[in-house]
């Protein structure tokens, strides 16, 4: 078991099966020493846990949890990519973090620590990253938040 793994089950965190993709992409590319993953939206259990827009739908607090999950199922599509072996990433590169939301909210940055500071408990200083968190006006099954990873790979 890889140091990663055995942090996630130290954080009681079991990876789900990879999301299939819900459109015409792949989940995952590596180019290089870069493993792409296709924007995650929070699914649990094959449901969307969190929809509709911040704050009027979804509170700060629950799109921020659900960037948190999108960050566990990117993991999840990162694990499938690499044949299994999460001890294969080196540093977490960077994260897109979208945010559907209501007009005049600018609290994305807030959202998106669900995701960064998941990142940062499983990796530890490889899991600091740069990172883009951008306010939509609508995004894939009405999910509240999606999130895309670049990692970089051995």
């Amino acid at each position: 078991m890889s140091a990663i793994e055995n942090r996630l089950s130290d954080l009681g965190i079991t990876l789900p099966e990879p999301p299939r993709p819900v459109a015409s992409y792949l989940p995952a590319v590596q180019s290089g020493h870069l493993l792409m993953v296709s924007g995650q939206i929070p699914f649990e259990d094959g449901v969307l846990v969190a929809n509709g827009p911040v704050p009027s739908k979804v509170s700060i607090d629950g799109a921020t949890a659900a960037a948190r999950r999108c960050a566990i199922n990117g993991l999840a599509v990162a694990k499938a990519a690499l044949d299994g072996d999460l001890g294969r990433i080196r540093r977490v590169v960077r994260l897109g973090v979208f945010v559907q939301c209501d007009p005049g909210f600018d609290a994305q940055p807030s959202v998106a620590n669900g995701a960064s500071d998941f990142m940062v408990a499983v990796f530890g200083d490889a899991g600091r990253h740069v990172r883009a968190a951008v306010g939509v006006n609508a995004l894939p099954l009405d999910a509240t938040v999606e999130v895309e990873f670049i990692f970089e790979v051995a």
